[in-house]
C-alpha cells in the first residue's frame, strides 16, 4: 500500500492534454493563483515581473513593491543563497523542492516567512530541451506554522525552566534534609512504610534501619508503636495531632515525636520529626519568646528600643499613633528627643541616669506629635547589654487619659516636695515658682471659704485681704463660679 501510494504522489497528471488542453489565458492564471498564497512570474535573470497574491493580508505586507526588483533582492540576506540555489536548480531529481526564506517588511517588527518552490514555464509549442524564459516561483505562507513553532519553543523553555527550578528545590531539600540535626523520617502512608531517613535518624535507629523492609514499630516499644499509630490516624482525619512522648526498644530516653502530612503524586506521606526533652524545651522557648514580641507589638503602651545615643532601632504601633508618625521607617534612625521632651534637658538627663543606673521608673514629661498634638507622659526606661550591642528600652504611657482622684484640673501641680523637685529640668526656675505660689494661694482660699461656709466678707478677713483683692483672686482661679455667693 505504501508503494502504491508512493508512486501515485511522484507520478503526475496521465492525460493532461485531454483536460487542461486549451485552457484560456484567465482560466489559466486562476488555477496558478490559487495553487499557492504568493506567486511570482521571474523572467531568465530573476527579475520579478508580475505576481498574484492569495489574500489581502499580504497585500498590507508590501508585498506589490516587489515588482521590477530582482527577487533576491527582496529577501533577507541569509535567504539570498536559497533564492540562487533555486533559481539555478529549479527542480530536483526527486520532484519539486521548497525552501524557507524571509522577506523583510517595511516597518514591521518580524519577516515575512514563506516557503518557495520553482518551476520553469514552457510555451506550447516549445520543446522540452530548450531554455525557459520564465519562471514561476509558487510560495506559501508560513506564519501561522512560525506562530506555532515560537509557542511550541516558549511552552520547551518554560519547560526547562521550570525543570531546573524544581531541580534546585529539590537539591535544597536535600541539603536541608541531610544537615537536619534532627531526626526525620519520611513515612509513606503507614508506620510500617518508611520512605526515606536521614542520617540523623539513621544514626538514632542504628544499623537495622539501613536493612531493606525495616519499619519504625520494630524500633519502638509496643505502646509508644499504639500511640504513634494512633497520631497518624488523627493526622490523616484532622490534619493535625497534638505531639506524642515515645520510647526506643533500647533506650530509656523519651523523644518528642511531632509530625505533619503531605500529598505527593496522589499518594499521602507523613514527616516525622524526633527530639529530646532539652530540644523541645527550647523550641517551647522560642515560641515564648515569640509570643512576648508580639504582644510587645499590639501593648497599649508605646515601647521604643533605641542605641545608646538615643537613636531609634524600633517601635511598636502604640508609639506611631502616640508620636502621630506614619511607618516605622520614618522613626528608625531618629533620636527620640525630636519627639520627646518638654525641655532640651528632659532626654539628655534621662540618658544620664540611665547610663548611671542602669534604669529609670515614673520619669514625667512630654511627648510631641508629628501634626502638632502633645500628651503628657510618663517613662519607664532600662539599659540592657544585647550581645555586642548595648540598647536602650523604653516604656511610654499617655497620662493625659488617667483620671484624677479629687476632680480638679489636670494642669493642678503637685503638692508634694518630693514631686515639685522633678519639675527641675521640665520647667524654667521662675514658672516653678510662680505656679507654686499661685497653687498655695489658691488653696489657702479654698480652706478660707470652707471654714466660713463660703462667707466671702469672713473670708477677706480670715486672709487678711479686701473684699475686692478676694474677688479678683476668685475669678483668677474660677472659684465659686459654680457655687452661690454668701456676704453679711
Amino acid at each position: 500500500m505504501q508503494q502504491v501510494t508512493q508512486a501515485f504522489i511522484d507520478r503526475h497528471f496521465e492525460m493532461p492534454s485531454q483536460f487542461l488542453a486549451n485552457l484560456d489565458v484567465d482560466t489559466a492564471a486562476e488555477l496558478i493563483t490559487a495553487a499557492a498564497d504568493v506567486v511570482l512570474v521571474l523572467d531568465d535573470s530573476g527579475v520579478i515581473r508580475d505576481l498574484a497574491l492569495g489574500s489581502d493580508d499580504l497585500r498590507t505586507q508590501g508585498c506589490h513593491e516587489w515588482l521590477g526588483k530582482t527577487w533576491s533582492e527582496t529577501v533577507t540576506v541569509e535567504s539570498q543563497p536559497k533564492i540562487e540555489a533555486l533559481l539555478k536548480n529549479p527542480v530536483s531529481g526527486d520532484g519539486v523542492r521548497w525552501r524557507h526564506v524571509n522577506h523583510p517588511v517595511a516597518g514591521g517588527a518580524a519577516d515575512l516567512p514563506l516557503s518557495y518552490s520553482v518551476v520553469p514555464v514552457r510555451r506550447k509549442g516549445q520543446p522540452a530541451s530548450s531554455e525557459t524564459t520564465l519562471t514561476l516561483a509558487f510560495g506559501r505562507d508560513l506564519r501561522a506554522q512560525v506562530a506555532l513553532q515560537q509557542r511550541l519553543v516558549t511552552a520547551q523553555l518554560s519547560m526547562e525552566r521550570d525543570y531546573w527550578r524544581l531541580r534546585q528545590v529539590e537539591t535544597r531539600y536535600r541539603l536541608l534534609f541531610q544537615m537536619a540535626t534532627e531526626p526525620v523520617l519520611i513515612l509513606s502512608g503507614s508506620i510500617d512504610k518508611v520512605e526515606e531517613a536521614n542520617p540523623a535518624a539513621l544514626e538514632l535507629f542504628g544499623e537495622k534501619a539501613k536493612r531493606p523492609g525495616w519499619a519504625l514499630a520494630d524500633s519502638l516499644d509496643s505502646t509508644s508503636a499504639d500511640a504513634v499509630r494512633h497520631m497518624l490516624d488523627r493526622l490523616r482525619a484532622t490534619g493535625r495531632a497534638d505531639a506524642v512522648q515515645v520510647r526506643l526498644l533500647e533506650q530509656n530516653q523519651p523523644l518528642t515525636l511531632t509530625a505533619s502530612q503531605f500529598r505527593q503524586e496522589n499518594s499521602l506521606h507523613f514527616l516525622l520529626r524526633f527530639s529530646t526533652q532539652d530540644s523541645a524545651a527550647a523550641v517551647n522557648t522560642d515560641n515564648g519568646k515569640q509570643q512576648l514580641l508580639q504582644v510587645m507589638e499590639s501593648a497599649p503602651d508605646a515601647l521604643v528600643v533605641t542605641d545608646i545615643e538615643g537613636r531609634i532601632l524600633t517601635v511598636n504601633r502604640a508609639f506611631l499613633d502616640l508620636g502621630q508618625i506614619g511607618t516605622e521607617d520614618q522613626a528608625r534612625g531618629q533620636l527620640l528627643d525630636k519627639w520627646l521632651g518638654r525641655s532640651g534637658v528632659d532626654f539628655r538627663v534621662l540618658l544620664s541616669n540611665l547610663r548611671q543606673h542602669g534604669s529609670v521608673k515614673l520619669f514625667a514629661t512630654q511627648l510631641r506629635g508629628e501634626l502638632g498634638a502633645s500628651s503628657e507622659v510618663e517613662i519607664s526606661a532600662v539599659s540592657v547589654d544585647a550581645g555586642d550591642q548595648r540598647c536602650l528600652g523604653f516604656t511610654i504611657r499617655d497620662m493625659g487619659r488617667r483620671l484624677t482622684s479629687d476632680g480638679r484640673g489636670a494642669k493642678e501641680l503637685p503638692r508634694s516636695a518630693s514631686q515639685m523637685t522633678e519639675l527641675v529640668g521640665r520647667l524654667p526656675l521662675k514658672d516653678i515658682v510662680r505656679e507654686t505660689t499661685d497653687l498655695i494661694e489658691q488653696l489657702c482660699i479654698e480652706a478660707a471659704l470652707q471654714l466660713t461656709g463660703d462667707n466671702r466678707a469672713s473670708a477677706a478677713e480670715m486672709l487678711g485681704l479686701s473684699r475686692q483683692s478676694l474677688y479678683i483672686k476668685l475669678r483668677r482661679f474660677g472659684i465659686g463660679e459654680s457655687t452661690g455667693e454668701v456676704e453679711h
